[in-house]
């Protein structure tokens, strides 16, 4: 039982749906450090809120997991044992449900770290905190997208890279996708980080036809598919 009764949580995103086609999880971000509970709705909480809100409104269920506490706090890895809890309550709730992971910085690290879940079909990290500690056999038969802006300035866009390197090895349907002007907050270019997540995701549950660009990525050999540039749409 978790040292805080009330946390973890999921938080509904939306109206639930009865018998959704897939369930994501959202895994917001936090420190390095932190024994502070995760109940208070912090930036990092706000800023998958679109995200959430986006695929919510294209019918799977989204669920927004709060943490017991803000920090990762190696070697305990707080977040990904949280995100652990979730999926089985998940697995709970809808039996047999494909569930896609969409994590942004140490969210995008839990993500990737409990992929390994039975219920899980494919993982998201958005400008995720990385480095060579972190495993990938988890990610074995999994469908795997990374995303980093050129303007990042708290996670290291080439811990992402080589991730994704020994990711590739693991699972053939792993793509890195780099957004030029972007930064780790996900301000700049809302839209384009909002429509490849939404493309991934939805293509992943099987409910619109996979994307094109992403899936020409997931199945290039590496180096390839690993430093697909996302263009600046002209104005």
């Amino acid at each position: 039982m978790p040292e805080n009764q009330e946390l973890p949580r999921l938080d509904v995103v939306g109206r639930p749906v009865a018998a959704p086609p897939g369930v994501v999880l959202v895994l917001h971000g936090g420190r390095s450090r932190s024994r502070e509970s995760g109940e208070r709705k912090r930036l990092t909480y706000a800023r998958m809120l679109p995200f959430a809100w986006t695929l919510a409104a294209a019918g799977p269920t989204v669920y927004l997991l709060r943490y017991r506490y803000r920090g990762w706090n190696a070697p305990f890895k707080d977040p990904a044992l949280d995100a652990d809890w979730a999926l089985g309550e998940i697995a709970r709730r809808h039996a047999g449900v494909p569930v896609v992971l969409v994590g942004h910085s140490m969210g995008g690290r839990a993500a990737l770290t409990a992929g390994g879940a039975p219920n899980v079909v494919a993982v998201c990290a958005l400008a995720p905190w990385l480095d060579d500690s972190d495993p990938v056999e988890q990610l074995a038969g999994r469908t795997v997208l990374i995303a980093h802006g050129d303007r990042e300035r708290y996670t290291d866009p080439a811990e992402s890279y080589a991730y994704a390197v020994r990711a590739k090895h693991v699972t053939g349907r792993t793509a890195r996708f780099e957004l030029p002007g972007a930064g780790h907050y996900m301000l700049l270019r809302a839209r384009a980080w909002q429509s490849l997540v939404r493309r991934f995701v939805l293509g992943s549950l099987g409910i619109e036809p996979e994307d094109p660009v992403i899936t020409n990525a997931l199945r290039q050999p590496a180096p390839g598919g690993l430093r697909t540039v996302v263009p600046v749409s002209p104005r």
